[in-house]
C-alpha cells in the first residue's frame, strides 16, 4: 500500500511540477539557512570533553586591587593565577590531577641541517596535563611526577612537530633541541584538538591549533622562561628581577583540577578559602573572599565562546525556516485543494479517510526528502561561504554525517508538519458535494 501511495505522489508531483519545485525550493532555502548556522553553533557550544566535562574545574583566585574588581558586572575573579599561588596548588595534591601552565614561544633547532630552525609554540606543565585532559599518544607516554620532581629536561612533542622535524617517525628517545637547550623526547602525541580548546580560551584562539610541545613545569627554576601570553598586574614588582615577578601578583598561569564527586569539590573549595584566608595575614588579597572553581561548560559560558552574535544567528535562521515552513503549508494547501475532484471520486469509490490521509502524508514526505537534499546542498555552500569569509573558525564548518542525518531528519519533519493542516483540509471533503459540483 506504502508503494502506491508513494506511485500517487510521485504521479502528482508530476503532473504540477513548478508548485512542487516551489515548495521543494521553500523546504530547502528553511534547511540551508538553518544548518549553515546550526553547525557553526553545534560545534562552538559542543562539550569538548563530555564523559568528565563536569569533573574539571578551572580554579580562580581573587587577588585583584582592592579599589577595583577584576570584572566589575559579574564579580568574577582574573582568569588567570600568580606564579606563587598556582605553584602552590599544583604541587599539594590535593585533587584527583591538578595541573598549572602557562604558554611560551621558543626557537626550535633541528639537528637535520636541511631544516631551517622553527619558532614553536609550547606549555610549560605539570604531567598531571596529561591524564587530566586524555591526548591520545602516538609514540611513547607523558613523564611522570617523579619527573617534575626531579626536573628531567623531558619533553613531549605534538603530532605536527613530531612530523615536521623527524618525518613522522618514533622520535622516543630522541633528543629535541628549544633555546639552545635538549630535552629527551618522552611521547608523541597523536590528533589532539579539542574544539573549544576549552583548557586555555585566553591565551589562544578558542578554536586555535593545540601546542607544538609540552615542557615540565619545574624546569622553570632555571629556565626562567616568560609567558607568551596575557600577563596583568595591579602594582608594581617587589623587585625589578625575574625572581620578583615570580613572587608579585601578576596573574599569568592558568590553574586546573581533577574532583571526582561534589563532597571532592566542596573539599577543594574549602581548601582553596582555607588558603587565601592564611595569605590575607600575609597582607595578601585584599578583595573579599572570591575563590571560584568552574566546570568546563560553565567555563565555555563564562567566556563566552558562543557569542551573543551567534546565538541571534541561530534564532533569525530558525525564524527563517519557520517562515519557509509557513509558505510550504500554503502553497501545499492550494497544490491539494486542485485535486479535491481527484479526492471526492476515491471518496466515494471506497476510499477511507485515512487512506487519503496517508497518500498525501506520503507525498509531504517525498517532496520533504526532495527538499532535505537540496537543503543540504545549499547548506554546504553556506558553509563553504563562511570558511572564504571566515578562515579562523573554518573548524566549524564542516558538515559531518551525525549533522548531515540531522538536517535530513529536519527536512522531513517540516514537510510532514507542513502537510499535516493541507492534509487535513483535503480529508474533510464531502464526495456527494464534490460530485455533484462536477
Amino acid at each position: 500500500m506504502i508503494r502506491y501511495y508513494f506511485w500517487l505522489s510521485l504521479k502528482s508531483i508530476k503532473g504540477n511540477p513548478w508548485l512542487s519545485a516551489l515548495m521543494v525550493l521553500a523546504i530547502a532555502l528553511g534547511i540551508g539557512a538553518f544548518m549553515t548556522t546550526y553547525t557553526v553553533f553545534h560545534y562552538m557550544s559542543g562539550d569538548p570533553i563530555p564523559h568528565k566535562s563536569d569533573k574539571l574545574f578551572a580554579v580562580q583566585l581573587d587577588n585583584w586591587a582592592p579599589d577595583s574588581a577584576w570584572d566589575d558586572e559579574n564579580n568574577r575573579p582574573p582568569p588567570h593565577l600568580t606564579y606563587r599561588d598556582s605553584h602552590f596548588l599544583a604541587e599539594s595534591k590535593e585533587a584527583t590531577y591538578q595541573t598549572a601552565f602557562f604558554s611560551v614561544i621558543m626557537a626550535a633547532q633541528p639537528e637535520n641541517p636541511d631544516i631551517k630552525p622553527l619558532r614553536a609554540q609550547g606549555l610549560v606543565t605539570y604531567s598531571d596535563f596529561f591524564p587530566m585532559f586524555e591526548p591520545k599518544f602516538l609514540y611513547g607516554s607523558a613523564w611522570t611526577r617523579r619527573d617534575d620532581q626531579q626536573r628531567n629536561s623531558v619533553i613531549v612533542l605534538s603530532k605536527d612537530m613530531n612530523e615536521r622535524v623527524f618525518g613522522g617517525e618514533n622520535s622516543v628517545g630522541k633528543y629535541f633541541r628549544l633555546n639552545d637547550h635538549e630535552y629527551k623526547i618522552v611521547g608523541v602525541l597523536d590528533d589532539f584538538a579539542p574544539r573549544p580548546k576549552y583548557y586555555d580560551l585566553v591565551n589562544s584562539q578558542d578554536f586555535g591549533d593545540t601546542e607544538d610541545f609540552y615542557l615540565p613545569f619545574t624546569l622553570n627554576d632555571f629556565l626562567k622562561l616568560r609567558p607568551a601570553g596575557n600577563n596583568s598586574c595591579w602594582k608594581p614588582l617587589p623587585t625589578a628581577s625575574y625572581e620578583g615577578y615570580l613572587e608579585s601578583d601578576c596573574v599569568w598561569i592558568n590553574m586546573w583540577v581533577q574532583l571526582d564527586d561534589e563532597d571532592h569539590k566542596q573539599q577543594y573549595q574549602q581548601f582553596i578559602d582555607n588558603y587565601v584566608s592564611d595569605q590575607k595575614n600575609l597582607g595578601r588579597f585584599p578583595r573579599p573572599l572570591n575563590n571560584q572553581i568552574t566546570d568546563v561548560m560553565d567555563w565555555l559560558e563564562v567566556r563566552e565562546v558562543v557569542t551573543d552574535d551567534t546565538h541571534i544567528q541561530l534564532w533569525l535562521s530558525g525564524a527563517f525556516l519557520i517562515v519557509c515552513l509557513l509558505n510550504t503549508v500554503g502553497l501545499m494547501l492550494a497544490k491539494f485543494l486542485k485535486k479535491s475532484g481527484d479526492v471526492g471520486v476515491r471518496r466515494a469509490l471506497g476510499a477511507s479517510r485515512a487512506q487519503i490521509f496517508y497518500q498525501h502524508l506520503i507525498e509531504s514526505a517525498t517532496l520533504g526528502i526532495v527538499g532535505a537534499i537540496l537543503g543540504l546542498a545549499l547548506a554546504w555552500l553556506g558553509l563553504l561561504m563562511v570558511r572564504s569569509f571566515s578562515p579562523d573558525i573554518a573548524v566549524l564548518t564542516h558538515l559531518d554525517f551525525k549533522l548531515s542525518l540531522f538536517a535530513f531528519a529536519v527536512a522531513i519533519i517540516t514537510s510532514l508538519i507542513s502537510g499535516l493542516y493541507p492534509t487535513w483540509r483535503i480529508c474533510q471533503i464531502t464526495p456527494a458535494r464534490q460530485l455533484k459540483s462536477q
